[in-house]
């Protein structure tokens, strides 16, 4: 079969399903294409099912923690394969509303693997046959997969990806992570609060390596409170299976030590998928790494091919996928967009939670600002406490001429959902004076972005002013 369309759009994910609807919302006839599932990596494999299961053993956390406050609950268990199923079915709700959307919008979805020809076209190896398709433009959105770590191959049962992880049919007595970034934080944390014993093992010397230094000490805390293990500047270097079991040797500052687990998890980064793409074919250059070199119109170097997301390389976030793919559509309709990375917020679901957007405090000093820094603790946060948890701070990073808003950084109870408002705040330049100036509801969390902003201006009231 062959067919001619304006755009073909490979990879249904976060970025792609999200430029194919925008693309047909702007008159453009569009041909989606997965081999997999609708919503790709993030939502079957990745962001939704950890964020279901993280919530999971947040619930868990709370029920053990409420014996503190006088609520007793004798002898509750984890029904692990219902709460698999649970979330399995969120994942499933949400897949099915990407396909009425995309039929809703007039978008085609082509289920299978596409490969370049040439740069105007491509074929698809589906479940029926081979079909070719030409096109005036293609936007590749194929996203990116977790690295293997040498002599530590996946087998899906002992040594395991972040999928994997997600997908486990018990919870595990025993587990060592390897990698103390992203992933290997959230998944540690989610299965230590469900009783496995966790430990960590970094290559550098710190965890969450890039994220700011007083941030990752509150989390290094927590991780001790909730008893997880964490060696820093330490490798994994041999791993012996057997009996369904695993001996890893790691080595530590403090000399070689071998443990003994249920499973290991390997998240060490993440690579582009690219590989049976037909780039060379189609003449789209790559980096050093095999990431997509694309512009901020998501232009790549042949004219008429576009690429977002993960493929493109850091920051591996969804809605930057999902900005980009508006971007690249409203390009590809000959609209003037092109994608502003000034104020990307990222989250961290550990616990405590971590957000962050704009700079840092040391990356605006770099860049050549003078800054004045101001800071609230969670702890007098009243609203915090009454819910538990009063761990973390809010630091909003100002120009001390102006008071511009240049970064916030957070780490605390559900910060995931306080983001957006400082994310709003840089993006339409708001100075802290006018976040201040804001009238916040009490007893709520963002008051304490209020009273940071405050603190900016030395004029915070319910912290002492240094």
């Amino acid at each position: 079969m062959s067919s001619s369309v304006d755009t073909v759009v490979i990879g249904a994910g976060p970025g792609g399903y999200v430029a194919a609807i925008r693309l047909a919302q702007l008159g453009k006839d569009t041909i989606l294409v997965e081999r997999d599932r609708l919503g790709g990596e993030c939502l079957n494999y990745g962001c939704i099912p950890s964020k279901a299961l993280i919530y999971v053993s947040k619930l868990v956390k709370k029920l053990e923690w409420g014996k503190d406050i006088g609520i007793h609950i004798e002898g509750f268990q984890i029904d692990f394969p219902k709460v698999q199923a649970w979330k399995q079915s969120t994942v499933d709700r949400l897949v099915r509303g990407i396909r009425r959307l995309c039929e809703g919008n007039g978008v085609e979805v082509l289920r299978g693997s596409a490969k370049f020809r040439s740069a105007g076209e491509l074929i698809v190896e589906t479940a029926e046959g081979q079909e070719f398709i030409e096109t005036q433009n293609a936007v590749i959105a194929t996203g990116s997969r977790t690295v293997q770590l040498r002599g530590f191959p996946f087998d899906g049962e002992t040594v395991i990806g972040s999928k994997d992880a997600l997908e486990l049919k018990r919870v595990p007595d025993d587990l060592l992570v390897i990698g103390g970034g992203i992933s290997g934080l959230e998944i540690g944390t989610l299965y230590a609060h469900l009783g496995a014993s966790v430990t960590v093992v970094e290559m550098l010397d710190t965890l969450l390596p890039g994220t700011d230094r007083d941030i990752v000490s509150v989390i290094t805390r927590a991780l001790k409170r909730d008893g997880v293990t964490v060696h820093v500047s330490s490798t994994a270097d041999g791993i012996d299976k057997h009996d369904g079991r695993a001996v890893v040797t790691v080595s530590t500052p403090g000399g070689r030590r071998e443990i003994e687990v249920d499973k290991v998890l390997v998240t060490v980064g993440r690579r582009p998928n690219t590989v049976g793409l037909g780039l060379d074919e189609a003449g789209v250059d790559v980096d050093e790494q095999g990431f997509i070199r694309a512009d901020d119109r998501m232009r790549t170097s042949v004219k008429g091919i576009y690429a977002i997301g993960d493929v493109t390389g850091q920051p591996f976030l969804a809605h930057r996928a999902s900005k980009e793919g508006i971007v690249a559509a409203e390009v590809i309709a000959g609209l003037p967009s092109a994608a502003d990375y000034s104020a990307v917020p990222a989250v961290i679901f550990t616990d405590p939670e971590i957000a962050m957007v704009g700079l840092s405090e040391e990356e605006s000093k770099r860049e050549g600002y003078r800054v004045s820094v101001g800071r609230f603790p969670f702890a007098a946060s009243g609203r915090a406490l009454t819910a538990g948890g009063g761990e973390g701070f809010v630091k909003v990073i100002a120009e001390e001429d102006t008071g511009r808003v240049l970064g916030v950084r957070m780490v605390g109870p559900d910060v995931s959902d306080l983001i957006g408002e400082a994310t709003l705040a840089i993006e339409m330049g708001a100075t802290a004076e006018d976040i201040g100036l804001t009238i916040h509801p009490h007893p709520t969390l963002p008051e304490s972005l209020m009273e940071a902003a405050e603190a900016v201006q030395k004029r915070a009231i319910h912290i002492l002013n240094r």
